[in-house]
């Protein structure tokens, strides 16, 4: 009996420590990024000749560093928004233009970096280049950052145009002096993009797309890109020139987390 016993606590002893370890894994299991829906898509392959110059995966934006989600250079998009914006580049290649995408999708996980940094009142390395003229206090209320994003959604993309043939844009290094984003395009950081009278992400009223002080070529370059897109099912936000929805969205309702990398595009069911 004695030996019986000990067997039977041993036999215990075992299933518990085996029972232990499966919980620990649990969370483990739980805490796997998600991957995205079926109809999500890389964009490249739709249309390999779409440039992409993913920003928010460098350190070139208004906060200065590689943002949260980001975890390759990708352009992730709905299949419907990747398609459409195949026949917008196929109508500007006949114009001798390309597109070239700033940001696809915009992982929760990304916009909540955003808004840790807004919160952040002392971090305002960035500032001269990308909202010279805003008081960092004035960012939510003024709607340049927000705790939700249509780029989560997976329909809407930021973009412009750029004359062919493309020449490269050097990087940016990290602590070299910032010029205002609205500043003459020769002076500003150099981008292979027409002249679209500011920068990307520039947080100023100058960016808003039919700003009566735009004029002459740059008016006509954003009037370029407005026309196009819309003329294939895609909305402007007013308050940014590079901003683009893909109309209706598939996902009107949901703000996706998935990084953004070509593993979330891999063994979904």
């Amino acid at each position: 009996m004695t030996r019986l016993t000990s067997a039977v606590r041993g036999l215990v002893t075992a299933l518990a420590a085996l029972l232990a370890v499966t919980a620990a894994s649990a969370p483990a299991r739980a805490e796997t990024d998600p991957k995205a829906p079926k109809d999500f898509v890389a964009l490249r392959t739709v249309d390999p000749t779409i440039i992409q110059e993913m920003r928010y995966f460098t350190p070139h934006n208004f906060v200065g560093e590689r943002i949260d989600g980001y975890e390759q250079p990708v352009c992730i998009l709905t299949r419907p928004a990747a398609e459409a914006l195949h026949k917008v580049q196929q109508r500007l290649l006949r114009g001798g233009y390309t597109l070239k995408v700033y940001d696809c999708y915009r992982p929760q996980r990304a916009v909540n970096h955003f808004v840790r940094w807004a919160e952040d009142l002392d971090d305002q390395a960035m500032k001269g280049e990308f909202y010279p003229n805003v008081d960092k206090t004035r960012l939510f209320a003024d709607g340049y950052i927000a705790e939700k994003s249509g780029h989560s959604r997976g329909s809407t993309m930021d973009l412009t145009i750029v004359k062919l043939p493309a020449r490269p844009t050097r990087p940016y290094h990290p602590g070299e002096p910032l010029v205002p984003c609205f500043a003459p395009k020769d002076e500003r950081f150099p981008d292979n993009s027409v002249d679209m009278g500011t920068g990307f992400d520039c947080f100023d009223t100058l960016a808003h797309t039919l700003d009566p002080r735009i004029q002459g070529r740059q008016r006509a370059n954003r009037l370029l890109l407005k026309s196009t897109m819309e003329g294939f099912g895609f909305v402007n936000l007013a308050e940014e020139w590079w901003h683009y929805t893909y109309r209706p969205e598939p996902y009107p309702d949901t703000y996706f987390n998935f990084p953004v990398s070509w593993k979330s595009l891999l063994g979904r069911r």
